[in-house]
């Protein structure tokens, strides 16, 4: 007996092709970023399927969203990391002041 439902991976993999012709009237610096969106979506499949909601954007959708935050999460640190460093170049410790007695 087969399966009444597609999985997730293939429902996600044919939204991809549904959008396919959306990918192509990109331009081209974008087309690899629209990929990029669509590994997100498919690195969160297994959570997805198991929600098996009655429409498979929305989790691709939520995946994307939890990928690039992710992303932002570690953009910040990295950028806190670098204004620390700056900060302590230019505001190096001063010395001890000297108690007079």
């Amino acid at each position: 007996m087969g399966r009444t439902n597609p999985t997730y991976r293939d429902a996600l993999r044919a939204i991809e092709e549904r959008w396919a012709d959306f990918q192509r009237a990109l331009r081209r610096r974008d087309q690899p970023r629209f990929k990029t969106l669509f590994e997100y979506a498919r690195t969160h499949a297994d959570a997805s399927g198991l929600l098996n909601h009655q429409n498979p954007l929305l989790p691709a959708l939520f995946s994307i969203d939890l990928e690039q935050e992710a992303r932002l999460d570690a953009h910040e640190e990295r950028l806190d990391a670098l204004e620390e460093a700056i900060t302590a170049q230019a505001d190096p410790v001063s010395e001890p002041d000297e108690q007079v007695e």
